[in-house]
């Protein structure tokens, strides 16, 4: 996570390249961070071959949005969120391939990259920018 800027509304992208892994291969967003169990997540599987939307209640997982389709392993993506009220936009080399609304976190909060299990993933060119809200 990186420790400032905090913010709600927002638009955040970053280049990853999953490179291996036998149970995951993936790369994601995390924004509106408060703590390690309260936080959004955007997230690509290229095992999985799809990206989708969370938000971590209490630690778990609970996902609102997803998109099926190429997330290629060994191959530079771009992934990309706008954060807007409720209102989520998720884009996928440069496509927009999800359009969702939930209300569960509309504080602030810290933004940074995210990665699970046995993923190995490459991250290049985080950019951050704020949006009116």
């Amino acid at each position: 996570m990186a420790d400032a800027p905090s913010l709600a509304d927002l638009r955040l992208s970053v280049k990853c390249k999953p490179v291996s892994g036998a149970v995951d291969q993936a790369c994601g967003l995390v924004f509106r961070y408060q703590d390690e169990h309260t936080y959004y997540l955007a997230r690509a599987n290229a095992l999985e071959h799809n990206v989708r939307l969370y938000r971590v209640v209490n630690g778990r997982r609970q996902q609102f949005a997803d998109w099926s389709g190429a997330v290629a392993r060994g191959v530079w993506h771009e992934l990309r969120v706008e954060a807007r009220g409720d209102r989520f936009i998720v884009f996928w080399d440069g496509q927009q391939i999800m359009n969702a609304a939930d209300t569960t976190f509309g504080k602030a909060g810290k933004v940074g990259v995210w990665t699970k299990a046995d993923s190995v993933t490459y991250f290049d060119d985080l950019t951050l920018d704020p949006l009116v809200p």
